[in-house]
C-alpha cells in the first residue's frame, strides 16, 4: 500500500500516508461487518433467548426476519448519512456511523432475555438491529469514499479493494470469536450465557476502530470543494432530482448493484442454506467449509481491484456476472453430488411426483410460522419442503386426494381441512411417517454421511462462486465512486449500493426458499439470482461506462 511516510495531500498541511487511511478505513469497515455478521453467526442462539414463548420453528423464523431488518433499512441510513457525508464531510459521518454500530452491537450482548423481562425484550432486540443496519447504510459508502478520495488515480482499485476485502474478514472475525468462545467456554455455557462475549467483545474492538479513525484527516478532494466555495449544496435533489446524475444512480442500481446482491450473497449465504436445509450437511460441517473459501477469497478482491486498475473496472465486472450465470445451475447440481452423494443417487433412481388437485395445493412458504397447509396436497408437500426432497408436480381430477409418488411406491396423502387441534396434528403425523419410511426405503438420506463428503471438490465448488463474487465486488468501489461528482458522491454510490446489497441480497435466502416450495425443485430458487444478474449484465454491457482512471475532481464539470 505504500510507505506510511507518503502523504495523501500536498500543501501546509501534511495528512496520514496512504497505508494509515486505508488500515484505518478498512478496519472500521471490518469490525462493522464482523458485528453484523455475529448476529448471524448465532441465529439459532438467539431465538432461543428472545423468542422463546412461540415454539423453536416459529422463533427461529422470526429471528431470521428480525436479521433480515437490518438488511431493509440500510438504504435509508445511506439516504441518511450520505445527506450528512456530502454536506459535513466524509471523517465525521464515518465516525457517527462506527460508533453506533459498536454501541448498538455491544447493548445486544448485555440484554436481558425473554425469561427475564417478558415481550420487552425482543422488542429491544428489534430496535438494536435496526441501528445495527442504519449505521451500515452509511458506513460502507464513507470508508470506500474516503479511501477512493484520498488514492491516486492509477492505484483507485486496488486501494479500495482492501475495503472490499473487510466483509471476508468481518465474517472471519465472527466465526472464528464464535468458535474460541464456545471451546474456552463449553457448548452448555456458551448456549447459556457465553453467546454474550461475541457482542461484548466489540467494546473493545470499537474503541481501537475509533482510535484509528480519529487521526485521519478529511478527505482532499471534500476539502478542495469545501475551499471552492460556491453554491450551497443539496445532495437529494442534485443525486435524484437531475437527470445528469440520476442517471448514473439507475446505471449503479441496475448494472452493477443487483448482481452484487444475487451474486455475492448466493456465493456466500444461500449456498450455507443448501448445504444445511437441502443436503442436510452438519452445520460444523458448513462452518469450517465457509471458514476456508472466506480465507482464500480475502486475497481477490484486492487482486480484482488491482487487475480493474490495469484492464478497466466494467470488463472484470462482467467476467464475475457472466462467471455466475453460467457456474450456478450445473455448480449447485454438482455440489449435491459431492456434498451428500446418497441424495443425488437417490434422486437419480427414485424420482418424486407429487399428484394432486392444483387447487389443492398452496405455495408451501410460511414466513411467519402460523399457516396450517392441511389439505391433502399441502400435507404431502409439506413434508417433503421439511425433508429438502425435490419433486415434480402432476395434475390429478378435481377433488382426488393427493398422492406422493417415490420411485415406484405410492402413499396416498390424508385431507387435514375440517381437522383441528391433535386431530390435525394426528393426520400430519401420520402423513410425515408413511412419506418419510418410503424415502429411506428409497435410499433417501436423513443426513449427509460425512465420510462421503468431498471435501475439495465442495471447497471447489464453491470457490468457483467465490471468484464470481470478487471479481464483481472488487473493483466494485472504484467504479461507483467514480461514477458520480464529489458534491454528491456519498449520498449518490449509497442508495444504489445498499438497494442492491441490502434488499436484493438480503432477502434472497427468503425468496429463493419461496420459489423451491412453490415449485418442489431444490434448484428452481437459483432463478432468483441468475434472473437479477442477467438484467445486470445487459445494462452493464450497453449503458455503464468505462471510469477508469478517471480524476475524481473533474466529474461532472
Amino acid at each position: 500500500m505504500g510507505a506510511d511516510q507518503t502523504t495523501v495531500e500536498s500543501g501546509a498541511e501534511q495528512g496520514p500516508g496512504l497505508r494509515t487511511v486505508v488500515t484505518a478505513s478498512a478496519a472500521g469497515t471490518a469490525f462493522e461487518w464482523y458485528d453484523f455478521f455475529i448476529f448471524a453467526s448465532l441465529t439459532a442462539v438467539i431465538a432461543n433467548k428472545f423468542y422463546a414463548n412461540v415454539g423453536e420453528a416459529t422463533a427461529y423464523i422470526l429471528t431470521l426476519l428480525l436479521f433480515g431488518v437490518g438488511f431493509v433499512v440500510r438504504p435509508l441510513g445511506a439516504l441518511v448519512f450520505g445527506w450528512f457525508g456530502d454536506r459535513t464531510g466524509r471523517k465525521t459521518t464515518f465516525l457517527v456511523t462506527i460508533t453506533l454500530m459498536g454501541v448498538a452491537t455491544v447493548a445486544i450482548g448485555l440484554l436481558p432475555t425473554y425469561d427475564q423481562i417478558g415481550i420487552a425484550a425482543p422488542l429491544l432486540l428489534l430496535v438494536l438491529r435496526i441501528a445495527q443496519g442504519f449505521a451500515l447504510g452509511g458506513e460502507y459508502g464513507g470508508a470506500a469514499i474516503f479511501v477512493a478520495e484520498h488514492a491516486p488515480n492509477e492505484k483507485r482499485g486496488y486501494l479500495t479493494g482492501w475495503i472490499q476485502t473487510t466483509a471476508a474478514f468481518g465474517l472471519i472475525g465472527a466465526l472464528g470469536v464464535i468458535i474460541l468462545t464456545r471451546m474456552i467456554v463449553g457448548v452448555e455455557a456458551f448456549n447459556d450465557w457465553g453467546w454474550r462475549i461475541p457482542f461484548l467483545l466489540s467494546f473493545f474492538l470499537l474503541v481501537i476502530s475509533l482510535w484509528i479513525r480519529l487521526k485521519l484527516n478529511e478527505s482532499p478532494a471534500f476539502k478542495r470543494m469545501e475551499a471552492e466555495g460556491g453554491e450551497r449544496r443539496a445532495p437529494y435533489r442534485e443525486a435524484f432530482g437531475t437527470w445528469k446524475n440520476g442517471r448514473f444512480v439507475l446505471l449503479a442500481l441496475f448494472g452493477i448493484m443487483i448482481a452484487q446482491g444475487a451474486v455475492w450473497y448466493c456465493g456466500y449465504f444461500y449456498s450455507r442454506f443448501f448445504m444445511e436445509r437441502v443436503l442436510k450437511v452438519e452445520v460444523g460441517t458448513v462452518d469450517q467449509i465457509l471458514l476456508t473459501i472466506t480465507l482464500a477469497s480475502a486475497v481477490l478482491y484486492v487482486f480484482f481491484g488491482w487487475l480493474s486498475d490495469r484492464i478497466g473496472r466494467k470488463p472484470v465486472m462482467l467476467f464475475g456476472m457472466i462467471l455466475a450465470l453460467v457456474a450456478f445451475f450445473p455448480g449447485f447440481h454438482a455440489l449435491t453430488r459431492a456434498a451428500n452423494p446418497a441424495l443425488a443417487e437417490a434422486q437419480a433412481t427414485a424420482p418424486v411426483t407429487v399428484i394432486a388437485d392444483p387447487a389443492d395445493c398452496a405455495i408451501q412458504f410460511d414466513p411467519v410460522g402460523k399457516t396450517a397447509f392441511a389439505s391433502s396436497c399441502d400435507l404431502a408437500k409439506s413434508v417433503l419442503s421439511n425433508a429438502g426432497v425435490s419433486y415434480d408436480n402432476r395434475a390429478a381430477a378435481a377433488g382426488t386426494l393427493a398422492q406422493v409418488r417415490i420411485g415406484d411406491v405410492i402413499i396416498p396423502s390424508v385431507e387435514g381441512r375440517g381437522l383441528e387441534g391433535e386431530a390435525l396434528t394426528a393426520a400430519r403425523a401420520d402423513v410425515e411417517t408413511r412419506v418419510k419410511a418410503a424415502l429411506v426405503e428409497a435410499g433417501y438420506p436423513a443426513r449427509a454421511d460425512p465420510e462421503r463428503i468431498n471435501m475439495p471438490m465442495v471447497i471447489g465448488i464453491l470457490m468457483i462462486f467465490i471468484v464470481a463474487a470478487t471479481a464483481l465486488y472488487g473493483p466494485q468501489a472504484a467504479a461507483l465512486v467514480e461514477l458520480f461528482p464529489t458534491r454528491v458522491r456519498y449520498t449518490a454510490m449509497s442508495l444504489p449500493y445498499h438497494i442492491g446489497t441490502g434488499w436484493i441480497g438480503g432477502l434472497l435466502p427468503a425468496a429463493s426458499f419461496a420459489l423451491v416450495a412453490w415449485s418442489g425443485n431444490i434448484y428452481f430458487g437459483l432463478w432468483y439470482s441468475v434472473a437479477f444478474t442477467l438484467i445486470a449484465v445487459i445494462v452493464s454491457l450497453i449503458w455503464l461506462p468505462e471510469t477508469k482512471g478517471r480524476d475524481l475532481d473533474t466529474i461532472g464539470d
